[in-house]
């Protein structure tokens, strides 16, 4: 996963919303089934949207029910990072994307058990989803058979 470089803080401002750049750079959290990609199940995959790093396939997406955007896992091993989050008066494991360090969210250990027992409840404003029909022409084409088939049926 080379080359995917967190861009300057001013890039980011004048490229990103301002929730996007709150959630990404300051940890905040998106409100719950208000987002863009909560209910979204088409084909892709999800990168980071500070730095374009692939993060989450929609193969590995399930419908959770919490208002954010659910995986079972990340799209490589080594896609994200993770660390332990005591804020708000709770011990929870936060999800940052490996290269450019963006808050992306939080991993629960009350997923589904057929996928591996892992929820990574996901802020859509940290993610930008490329459909698989543009994965090519977007330079994710090596990514497509993480697509195309799920392990699980």
């Amino acid at each position: 996963m080379a080359g995917y470089a967190k861009p300057s803080e001013q890039e980011l401002r004048e490229r990103l919303t301002w929730t996007q750049f709150e959630v990404t750079q300051h940890g905040m959290t998106e409100a719950p089934f208000t987002n863009a990609y909560d209910l979204l199940s088409s084909p892709g995959i999800y990168v980071d949207v500070v730095s374009g790093e692939p993060l989450f396939s929609s193969r590995d997406k399930f419908a959770s029910g919490c208002g954010w955007p659910s995986f079972a896992a990340p799209i490589a091993d080594d896609a994200v990072a993770e660390r332990e989050d005591t804020s708000h008066g709770m011990v929870r494991t936060e999800v940052r994307s490996a290269r450019a360090d963006s808050h992306l969210g939080h991993v629960f250990e009350d997923g589904p058990i057929e996928l591996g027992g892992l929820r990574y409840c996901i802020n859509s404003a940290a993610l930008r989803f490329i459909p698989l029909a543009r994965m090519a022409e977007e330079g994710y084409g090596d990514l497509i058979p993480l697509v195309e088939e799920k392990p699980w049926g």
